[in-house]
């Protein structure tokens, strides 16, 4: 091997002392196709490095654009090849070939660059690409043409490389080499002498390539030539022009015109062929083309008038000479128009969204129709859709419309119209077309909120929690969008403000809240109004009367009246003789429940009873009777306790204690005496507050029915049945229970539900509304007759209430009395 140590070597020992990297430069040269372990150069040598701390100073190669082609031995610092190498695959054409490597030691740390060169070697010979050329030359040619040859190709590189041509002996052609740097040396082939087809048809050459190594290696490549005959007569037309008419709507396939030349050579160079002009469009390609073999021009695409009323081809006739001749030909094709285009509508201006109090019109839209065909093919009539409210103006320019308004527009009850254009054109067949646009009605504020129900009323359960959640009204409005949000708010200003105070209303939903708990006892109906707003400009409010009836809930004890409750206990003492037979009424235990229906109706029980079968109790009247005569040995005192209890779902109950003392006959008579005279007088008084009681609500009833007459006929016929069968009243004022005093019925009667009430969606099922759409008299008249009702449902009410405690006392007494 050959060693070169670069005159840049720099070598830094000072910084071993001090940990510092040194570095130094070492360039090798080597010929290519070495052996597999050829010495490249000691490399720790030549570094000045002892070859006995390589090991331990981990001597490497790190980084290298060849690290496969080379190894290093730790032990004597030599550089070694791995393989063997190739410069004509490792560096292909570079000049010259290097490789750089990049040694590494540790403790202290050194790093070297080592450079390798590859020096070529010639092991390759020039080369052709082909074994053999042929070229055709016509007899025509004159000296001095030049032909160029591909040149040959020789991996080698520098003197190596192909370096020189020599052509064969002959008498027509001599060989120039042109040297283009890159591209190597370029072999040209000259004629010197004319070519005599006659003569010589033929040629054979011979072309060798040779290098500039020691010994030169060659290839070489055979060069045929063919001498061709020339044609000298062009092909003629045997007319002087050619122009047809063809219509647009002419199939495809048809044949359009045929052309004909003819040509004076002989064989191949008379033989003509036909193709489209070089200069022919692709456009004029997509719709022509010609039968090469018997000149025909056929149609191979639809025609448009529109598009071109006039085309003009250029023909080509060329024979089929070895170098062909041609001639040209221009072929004038006139297109005549058929209806084949339907109008076409465009909308140039558009306003997609008009509000619906525009007046009668306002532009919508311009409208452009167009129509491609000529003459009355172009010519067009347009026309709207039936019953819309729009209408078709034509304008000063020709088929120029405007889409304006002809009447009144309403967002709700139409927010848009699909407006249906049609233009038709006066062709035979006419051709028509149409284009749908949509129109929206923008809103305006011009619809007030509506209720769903007017009035409302609503049942309410008493004891309900504050705070929670009654029952809701709600309002609508036709108009959108922010018109048709609606607001919520109680109107102060009623009568019955005091029960509206503790209302509350969200705004957003119509909800109402309580502030306090209802008690049926105290109220048992009240009315207040709500205003429903939109958010329009201006805005727009609607009101509705709501009604609110307090339901009666099991919240009140029974009450004992008999006997009379003194210091938190009701207790009585009764004499009876002890000559008394069975069935004798002892005394009657009376009671009373603030509340109604089942939850005022009270049921009589015996809880405790020193003789069970002594005494007996009517659960339902509360008489205590003896159930058989008293013996001799029957105890003198009794004491009986009594349960009285309601019919609530959880019913509450009160107790009361009687003590039946049994004494001689004549002072039960004595006794008896003095209750009577009592008992006259009270009767009188009673009788006269029933009198003054009963007169009074019979009058009010009366009144009743005469203002409900003339209420009732003051309105229509149609307005009164629309009144009675919006109330849903099924025929029943209230619900009842029935007692019995002796051989006397009662029955206690108050509001309850009707039949067609319907619950109110979120209302916790206790909430109940009448359906009615009347107008604001008529809820007028709704109010006044509840009102009116209420009054006499209570008057009655209170009459029954007190009538059944007087009847149960004036009962008791008259029992007694025929029992004494």
């Amino acid at each position: 091997y050959s060693l070169e140590l670069n005159a840049k070597l720099a070598f830094i020992v000072l910084s071993l002392l001090f940990g510092r990297a040194v570095w130094a430069q070492i360039r090798y040269s080597i010929s290519e196709e070495q052996k597999d372990g050829a010495a490249v150069g000691n490399i720790a040598k030549d570094l000045g490095i002892d070859h006995r701390t390589l090991k331990e100073r981990g001597f490497r190669i790190v980084s290298t654009s060849g690290e496969s082609m080379f190894s290093v031995n730790q032990h004597d610092g030599v550089l070694y090849v791995n393989g063997k190498i190739d410069r004509e695959e490792v560096c292909e054409r570079s000049t010259p070939c290097l490789i750089n490597l990049k040694i590494a030691l540790e403790n202290p740390l050194e790093i070297h660059y080592v450079t390798v060169e590859i020096l070529d070697v010639n092991d390759h010979s020039p080369m052709f690409s082909e074994n053999e050329k042929r070229l055709e030359i016509w007899e025509s040619a004159l000296p001095g043409a030049r032909y160029p040859l591909q040149a040959a190709h020789d991996p080698d590189s520098g003197s190596n490389s192909v370096q020189t041509y020599k052509l064969g002996h002959n008498d027509h052609f001599r060989l120039e080499i042109k040297d283009r740097e890159e591209d190597g040396k370029i072999p040209i082939l000259i004629l010197h002498k004319p070519l005599d087809r006659e003569v010589t048809k033929n040629l054979k050459l011979e072309l060798t390539a040779f290098d500039g190594g020691r010994p030169p290696k060659s290839g070489s490549i055979e060069i045929f030539i063919d001498v061709l005959d020339i044609n000298d007569n062009v092909p003629v037309f045997t007319k002087d022009a050619y122009t047809v008419t063809l219509n647009e709507n002419a199939p495809v396939g048809t044949t359009v015109v045929k052309v004909n030349a003819t040509d004076l050579d002989e064989g191949q160079n008379g033989e003509v062929v036909y193709a489209l002009g070089n200069n022919v469009k692709n456009n004029l390609r997509r719709l022509f083309e010609v039968n090469e073999i018997t000149g025909e021009i056929i149609l191979r695409d639809r025609l448009d008038f529109e598009v071109k009323d006039k085309y003009e081809i250029d023909i080509q006739a060329s024979d089929k000479g070895t170098v062909p001749l041609a001639t040209d030909k221009s072929v004038i094709i006139k297109i005549v128009d058929v209806n084949d285009n339907a109008p076409e509508i465009e909308v140039t201006s558009f306003s997609s969204a008009i509000p619906e109090d525009s007046k009668t019109g306002t532009t919508v839209a311009l409208i452009s129709v167009t129509d491609l065909d000529s003459g009355l093919n172009g010519k067009i009539s347009c026309s709207l859709s039936e019953d819309i409210p729009f209408k078709l103006m034509p304008s000063s320019q020709v088929n120029i419309y405007s889409l304006v308004t002809s009447g009144l527009l309403d967002r709700e009850t139409k927010f848009q119209y699909h407006i249906t254009l049609s233009a038709k054109d006066m062709g035979q067949p006419s051709l028509s077309s149409v284009k749908t646009i949509t129109v929206l009605i923008s809103d305006v504020n011009d619809n007030t909120p509506e209720f769903s129900f007017s009035p409302y009323a609503f049942y309410v359960m008493e004891n309900n929690v504050p705070g929670k959640f009654l029952f809701s009204v709600s309002a609508t409005d036709k108009d959108a969008n922010e018109n048709a949000i609606v607001s919520y708010q109680t109107w102060r200003g009623s009568s019955e403000e005091k029960y509206t105070s503790f209302i509350n209303i969200n705004s957003e939903n119509g909800e109402i809240y309580t502030l306090k708990s209802f008690d049926f006892e105290t109220v048992k109906k009240f009315q207040f109004q709500v205003v429903a707003t939109d958010s329009g400009t201006p805005s727009l409010s609607s009101n509705v009367t709501v009604n609110v009836f307090i339901l009666d809930q099991n919240d009140n004890v029974p009450v004992i009246l008999y006997p009379v409750s003194a210091n938190g206990s009701a207790e009585g003492v009764e004499e009876i003789p002890r000559n008394v037979n069975a069935g004798h009424l002892v005394t009657k235990v009376r009671a009373y429940d603030a509340d109604i229906g089942y939850n005022g109706w009270l049921l009589f029980s015996l809880q405790e009873v020193s003789d069970h079968s002594l005494f007996g109790l009517d659960r339902y009247t509360g008489q205590i009777r003896t159930l058989r005569s008293f013996t001799e040995t029957d105890e003198a005192q009794h004491k009986l306790l009594i349960l009285v209890k309601d019919n609530g779902n959880v019913s509450l109950s009160a107790t009361a204690t009687v003590i039946v003392k049994v004494v001689e006959p004549k002072e039960a008579f004595a006794a008896s005496d003095v209750k009577n005279t009592v008992k006259d007088e009270e009767e009188n008084n009673v009788t006269f507050y029933l009198i003054i009681t009963l007169g009074s609500v019979s009058v009010l009833f009366v009144i009743s029915i005469i203002v409900l007459i003339v209420m009732q006929y003051s309105k229509s016929t149609d307005y009164s049945s629309k009144y009675l069968q919006d109330t849903n009243y099924d025929g029943t004022l209230c619900h009842s229970i029935q007692y019995r005093s002796g051989d006397k019925r009662y029955m206690l009667v108050g509001p309850r539900m009707s039949i067609g009430s319907t619950i109110v969606p979120g209302s916790n099922g206790n909430t109940l509304v009448i359906p009615d759409r009347r107008r604001r008299d008529s809820g007028e008249v709704s109010n006044y007759t509840s009102w009116l009702l209420s009054v006499v449902l209570n008057l009655i009410s209170a009459f029954l209430r007190f009538r059944f405690i007087y009847d149960l006392d004036l009962g008791f007494y008259i029992t007694k009395a025929q029992e004494y």
